[in-house]
């Protein structure tokens, strides 16, 4: 007989996990244990929400469920956040939260919520586990639901009583399971319509950044020289630069890449994922567009094609290359507009003024950082000029969350991406505001002795929602905070910290702390001015003249 902690522990190792990120509570006094005798590493955090966004960013980056540990009530009840973020985001994860004896109740309800009907609409699949038994057959069953598509989160709360039973049951291996690939017809009709259209355009959404997609979607990429934009999250989905690369629709409508999207007849939308804000709007008299993705598109007021391709992307990609390479004339009519749009893009990145603008930003964070390096972006007003930017070349180079875009995820995603790859250079880059919601995840990075380098960016107010008060002529109110002297916190956490006091300064202190190793702040006072006169006035400017 074996106790149903070493079960869970047994079955956890079965499915390949070779990090657990948690907070124990007394709950979970077993399952610790069972983890002390394991090969699985527990990465102890210092909030149960970082410990969800460390899990979520393992799976969206390997593709395997991350796993985190909470105990009941309070702690179970602060993974809500990263649970949200996993779900919206697609990212396959695995929670896994204790609970009283469910066969006595002698501390009455103490702490006790129902965290199994809290998690359900915020996950894929959540459970309550009763029997020792049963616990090979539900672990793999969480991790086959969590990481099949739409990926994303799944919850099981592990009563302490259940915990600590013996049992004797199977580990149930994991077995491949391999999705279709689209009908012969829908290829077909697809193919037709591409071939028939004047200015086609690819776009890469959400789930084209899938670890296993990018190099099928660089093969398509490269066989039918079709130009590409991307939405956010779907920047860096492609491997390589192909020189058709159009630029990124960090907003809806009217920026530079929306010259290609608005002239386009015809859209091939690969991996669109309608939780993040649309990367164009569809009307009647816009483009045809044809949806390919793993599964059949989620009609909205701004998305409804008119043509779909469901099954295996990576394959059935390869089946329309198959059709098309070498029969499109007219393949490349908008690669025109490429220059252009990258110019603008381009403009004020070398200027010495400070505090920094964006575009500065931007530039040098791309010169310290190498083609697989690993920018982990939180949420803020930068992330919009990181998407529109920042050029990638390696795919899943640049995480952001477009979906849930949660403030807070930045460090911890950062961290979580450093334990993955150790070897590559990892920066965080987060607002002040969003920095400080997790920012004693600095101590879990100093005590792992992670080679990372997190940079602040300081305007101490909420600027991105001070830049909509601006654009929608409300007074300039509420949104103000101080902050801590930032290189004395890192130090405090024993991390090494430093300040960028003119602009020729920031990429030589980021290639500084780099080179130095172990875990670095920087901290940058940005000048957000630019959002106005970019994002606003001269988008408004262009739209007028036209």
């Amino acid at each position: 007989m074996t106790k149903a902690s070493d079960l869970l522990v047994a079955a956890l190792e079965n499915e390949g996990v070779g990090y657990i990120f948690a907070i124990p509570g007394e709950e979970n006094l077993d399952v610790l244990e069972s983890l002390r005798r394991s090969k699985i590493k527990l990465v102890l955090t210092r909030h149960e929400q970082a410990a969800g966004f460390m899990a979520a960013t393992y799976g969206r980056l390997t593709g395997r469920a991350g796993v985190c540990l909470t105990t009941l009530g309070p702690g179970a009840l602060n993974l809500t956040t990263a649970a949200a973020y996993a779900h919206l985001g697609a990212m396959p994860m695995v929670m896994i939260t204790g609970q009283k004896a469910i066969r006595s109740s002698r501390q009455a309800r103490f702490q006790i919520v129902d965290i199994v009907a809290t998690m359900r609409p915020l996950t894929k699949m959540a459970t309550q586990i009763v029997s020792a038994q049963s616990i090979p057959t539900l672990v793999r069953d969480a991790f086959r639901v969590a990481q099949q598509e739409r990926p994303g989160p799944v919850h099981l709360e592990l009563p302490e009583d259940i915990a600590a039973d013996e049992a004797a049951a199977e580990i149930i291996p994991p077995h491949i399971v391999e999705l279709p690939v689209a009908p012969a017809v829908a290829i077909e009709r697809a193919a037709a319509m591409i071939m028939a259209a004047h200015r086609p355009l690819v776009m890469l959404g959400a789930a084209a950044s899938r670890p296993q997609l990018a190099e099928p979607l660089s093969a398509f990429v490269r066989r039918c020289r079709i130009p590409f934009f991307n939405t956010q999250m779907g920047k860096g989905a492609v491997n390589a630069g192909s020189n058709l690369y159009m630029g990124t629709a960090a907003l809806s409508e009217r920026d530079w890449v929306h010259e290609a999207i608005d002239q386009a007849d015809l859209i091939i939308s690969i991996g669109h994922d309608t939780v993040e804000k649309p990367p164009f709007l569809m009307g009647h008299d816009g483009p045809q567009v044809i949806h390919v993705g793993a599964t059949p598109a989620t009609v909205e007021q701004v998305y409804f094609p008119q043509a779909e391709i469901v099954g295996d992307v990576g394959a059935s990609l390869a089946c329309l290359a198959d059709r098309l390479e070498g029969k499109l004339p007219n393949g490349q009519t908008l690669l025109g507009l490429r220059e252009g749009i990258l110019a603008h893009l381009a403009e004020r990145s070398t200027e010495d003024r400070f505090p920094l603008t964006p575009q500065r930003i931007v530039h040098d964070v791309r010169q310290v950082i190498p083609p697989d390096g690993i920018v982990a972006l939180d949420n803020g007003m930068y992330k919009i000029w990181f998407a529109r930017n920042y050029r990638t070349s390696v795919a899943n180079t640049l995480l952001l969350d477009n979906a849930l875009a949660t403030m807070g995820a930045g460090l911890p995603s950062a961290i979580a991406a450093s334990l993955i790859h150790p070897d590559r250079r990892v920066l965080a880059v987060c607002g002040d505001g969003g920095f400080m919601m997790n920012s004693q995840e600095l101590e879990t990075a100093v005590r792992l002795k992670l080679n990372l380098v997190v940079l602040v960016l300081e305007d101490r107010a909420y600027g991105m929602i001070r830049w909509k008060q601006e654009v929608d002529t409300f007074p300039d109110f509420g949104l103000e905070f101080g902050n801590p002297d930032f290189v004395a916190y890192a130090k405090s956490y024993g991390a090494k910290g430093s300040r960028v006091g003119k602009a020729s300064e920031l990429s030589t202190m980021l290639e500084a702390a780099f080179e130095e190793g172990g875990v670095h702040l920087v901290v940058v006072p940005i000048d957000y001015s630019e959002n106005m006169r970019v994002l606003v006035n001269e988008l408004h400017a262009v739209v007028q003249a036209k």
